[in-house]
């Protein structure tokens, strides 16, 4: 049975792999650092097939006695700051985490001669597109924030780790992913829970800005294809080709929830906000044969009974994040 070492597998996307992992027979090493956005809770389920180690990725000591103790056989790096608009208010955590993290992580990776590193990116190193056109792995990165600079620093790094040392790096890159778990920072939980609980809902400027939409164990399912099945050097974008607007997302869920379009509070932009992300994904598709199971509509249908029926794990967040979000949309 491989081993699969897997960094952040506390976090939302990280710990769907390591329930699904677990439950396809993996042994799994889960590395987190429990920042704010890290919770056992999604994991504590997951039982004795998980060895978890409470470890920053940007302590080299640390990181290197795991891979000597645990000797993974496949890395997935998950770990990362993520949150593009903490990234606007101070960079310095994304590049410490995002691109030393991954350079120790892809050290330890050589040293310990691991067979795989999973790479995970994201659509938002290509920079933005208008109306038209997609992004395709070969078209060039061009980076807007502070959060997607770090990413795409990370992506480049490990990229070169292949080249250069012939570490067999495959590279993801995922449109934006939602689901049950997502720490409620990021649109689609700011909404269901600003709705539930009757407040106003800041949207950034018009609405009108559109993003692809996976849901999370759909992105989970194309990684573990990646992890098992493609080909080393290679970059596969992980796309579902469900693009919506910001507004049309709050409008969807507001519908869901029974609560009327006059909550909608426009905002002040984001500084540096991205238009348009689009993938092609007929890559992996193509390859791996992989494709989406969950449209947009049972998404987020899932996602919003999700949050309402559990309320109760975003109780202890709320205050924290109540000061946070004044700080984001007055800025």
């Amino acid at each position: 049975m491989k081993k699969l070492l897997i960094t952040g597998g506390a976090g939302f996307i990280g710990s769907e792999f390591v329930r699904q992992g677990v439950k396809r027979g993996y042994k799994i090493v889960v590395v987190d650092k429990l920042t704010y956005a890290g919770d056992m809770e999604r994991i504590n389920e997951s039982g004795k097939a998980v060895t978890f180690c409470k470890a920053d990725i940007t302590d080299s000591d640390s990181i290197r006695n795991i891979f000597k103790t645990e000797r993974p056989d496949t890395v997935i790096h998950w770990a990362a700051e993520s949150h593009v608009d903490r990234s606007i208010l101070d960079a310095t955590p994304f590049l410490e985490t995002n691109i030393r993290g991954t350079q120790i992580l892809l050290d330890a990776a050589r040293r310990y001669e691991t067979s795989r590193f999973i790479n995970i990116s994201t659509d938002e190193v290509y920079g933005d597109l208008k109306e038209e056109g997609q992004f395709y792995e070969d078209t060039p990165l061009n980076p807007s924030s502070p959060y997607s600079v770090s990413k795409a620093s990370a992506d480049m790094l490990a990229r070169a780790y292949y080249r250069t040392y012939g570490l067999p790096v495959i590279t993801v890159r995922p449109s934006n992913n939602y689901g049950p778990w997502q720490y409620p920072e990021k649109l689609i939980p700011v909404v269901i829970l600003k709705a539930l609980n009757n407040e106003k809902i800041p949207v950034y400027g018009t609405g009108k800005n559109i993003r692809e939409w996976t849901f999370v164990s759909d992105c989970v399912d194309a990684v573990f294809l990646v992890a098992e099945r493609g080909e080393a050097g290679e970059i596969y974008n992980i796309g579902s080709g469900e693009e919506r607007r910001n507004i049309e997302v709050v409008k969807d869920i507001l519908r869901l929830l029974g609560k009327p379009e006059d909550m909608i509070e426009f905002t002040k932009d984001r500084l540096g906000h991205d238009y348009r992300y689009s993938l092609n994904a007929e890559k992996i598709a193509k390859q791996l044969q992989w494709k989406t199971k969950t449209s947009y509509e049972q998404g987020i249908d899932r996602t919003t009974k999700w949050y309402m029926d559990n309320m109760e794990w975003t109780k202890g967040k709320l205050e924290h994040l109540s000061r946070y979000w004044k700080v984001v949309y007055q800025q």
